[in-house]
């Protein structure tokens, strides 16, 4: 093994056993299951902020959005980038402060005990219903995670997808274990600065290669539609694409599904003074915004590398999900700064992945140890063995997610983008319509649940194959459903009790 490797593997080293210690000083202040999820809703504006930010990015950002910029033009990704924006903006400001009055009114620290207290389901149905959403959804958006790892690894050391791969899976799973959601949040926090360090290296490194931004462009001109946010560009078959107004506003949609993201609404309930997320809603938007345009800056610059031989040739998307690592192999080369600095940058990779894996285990978990099995099956349990049940449910996922992920030709983009829709249209009108609409009731609620998450799979295997006007993204025809069968359900059934409506009245009159 070279000597820059050996550096590598040092600064790769060094930042997972930060994340363990990270893990074992916040298992000191884990005492309860409120604690293990959602960390005593004691968040700083800047870590709730940061770690909501980069839970959500996870390795689509370093690895599937520069790829698909790199392979595609910048149509699809930019479109993409537009929709998530927006959606990070206006979710900070409607659903934010809102569902954290809401959360903490009723006493509720996982998503569906929120959906249960809020519709006041005593059969446990919504619970339910809600917990086995969240565990479809979040093994293979985890697995996705781990997919990353182990390609990540496979690449630059040619180390065996699969050893990579259940490697990084137990050191995500040991700090969760042991930390719980602030273990979670506080390295979520950290990895999100060594992601934005990464991102600035990755793009500066990148461009002075081809010679700045000016070679960067004039390699890219003469790819018909390649810079066209109306058409784009199939490098590998050297094809210009079409992108009209449906693909655009069904892109856009990806914006829709930050509204029923579970790991995202976790820490607008954990935050500890609600009235500093104005704070963290601007950082939240600016970074968003930044880091997004950088990784679509990287993809760009990634055609003149892999043009001037500096990195592989790349046939598809799936392929050059992978420009990050073969570029830090090259930058590598140069020494042992540049060999540090290049273990930085997959440091930053690992962190995106990580960052997004720890907060969809522990919410998943808690679908599991909390939902189902205390609130659903009524098994009665101390607040040491609650936690002990949320941690082995953790190591139980992890293991599945690992078996799903066991496929390294996997697309990390084309895996997180159906885990997100499941989501986004599961539990986004939901989340929607019990924060602002006093009628809605549990059964419309159950009705928009199961309707939005039924419609993804129909939409995504059965309807959008046909191609034409239905190549929709699945979320958005699924969230059109969901809020459909949310109102006419509510209005044709009974009205919520009293009880229920006075709680959403106090809540609304909150200072």
């Amino acid at each position: 093994m070279s000597t820059t490797n050996i550096v590598i593997i040092c600064a790769i080293v060094l930042y997972m056993v930060v994340m363990i210690i990270v893990g074992l000083v916040s298992s000191k202040k884990t005492k309860s299951s409120d604690d293990f999820y959602l960390g005593g809703r004691k968040l700083g504006p800047l870590v709730t902020a940061m770690s909501a930010e980069a839970s959500d990015m996870s390795g689509w950002l370093l690895m599937g959005l520069p790829a698909v910029a790199l392979m595609c033009g910048l149509a699809e990704a930019s479109w993409t980038a537009i929709g998530l924006a927006i959606g990070t903006y206006l979710n900070w400001l409607f659903v934010a402060k809102r569902i954290r009055k809401y959360s903490h009114h009723v006493g509720a620290f996982t998503l569906p005990d929120f959906f249960a207290r809020r519709f006041g389901d005593k059969s446990s149905m919504l619970t339910c219903i809600a917990a086995l959403v969240i565990i479809i959804f979040f093994i293979p958006y985890t697995a996705s995670g781990f997919a990353a790892c182990g390609k990540l690894f496979n690449s630059l050391f040619g180390m065996d997808y699969m050893t990579a791969m259940i490697l990084s899976a137990v050191v995500i799973t040991l700090y969760c274990t042991l930390g719980g959601f602030l273990a979670a949040s506080t390295t979520d926090f950290i990895q999100s600065i060594i992601m934005t360090v990464a991102l600035v290296v990755v793009v500066g490194v990148g461009e002075g290669m081809i010679h700045g931004f000016g070679n960067v462009f004039e390699n890219v001109k003469g790819l018909s539609g390649y810079l066209d946010v109306f058409k784009g560009f199939d490098v590998a078959s050297g094809e210009t694409l079409s992108y009209g107004a449906i693909p655009v506003v069904s892109t856009m949609a990806w914006g829709l599904g930050y509204f029923g993201m579970p790991h995202i609404l976790l820490r607008f309930m954990a935050i500890e003074n609600k009235e500093k997320l104005k704070l963290s809603r601007r950082v939240a938007s600016v970074w968003v915004v930044i880091s997004m345009g950088v990784a679509i800056l990287i993809g760009v610059v990634g055609y003149s590398l892999m043009k001037a031989g500096i990195v592989p040739t790349y046939e598809s998307a799936s392929g050059a999900e992978t420009i990050i690592v073969d570029l830090a192999k090259v930058i590598s080369k140069f020494g042992y700064v540049p060999a540090l600095a290049a273990g930085l940058i997959l440091a930053g990779i690992l962190a995106s992945t990580m960052s997004t894996a720890d907060s969809q285990l522990l919410a998943a978990a808690s679908g599991i140890s909390q939902n189902l099995v205390q609130e659903t099956f009524k098994v009665k349990l101390s607040q040491k063995a609650s936690v002990w049940l949320a941690r082995i449910s953790v190591v139980c996922i992890a293991i599945v997610a690992v078996f799903f992920a066991r496929d390294p030709n996997s697309s990390v983009f084309r895996i997180v983008s159906f885990a997100w829709a499941g989501f986004g249209a599961a539990f986004g009108p939901v989340i929607l319509f019990s924060l602002f609409w006093k009628r809605a009731n549990r059964w419309g609620a159950l009705a928009g649940m199961l309707s939005g998450g039924a419609t993804i799979f129909l939409w995504k295997f059965l309807i959008r194959p046909l191609g034409g006007v239905w190549n929709i993204y699945e979320l958005l025809p699924a969230f059109v459903v969901a809020c459909i069968f949310i109102v006419v359900v509510s209005l044709v059934t009974k009205a919520p009790d009293k009880e229920i409506t006075d709680a959403f009245d106090a809540v609304l009159a909150e200072k």
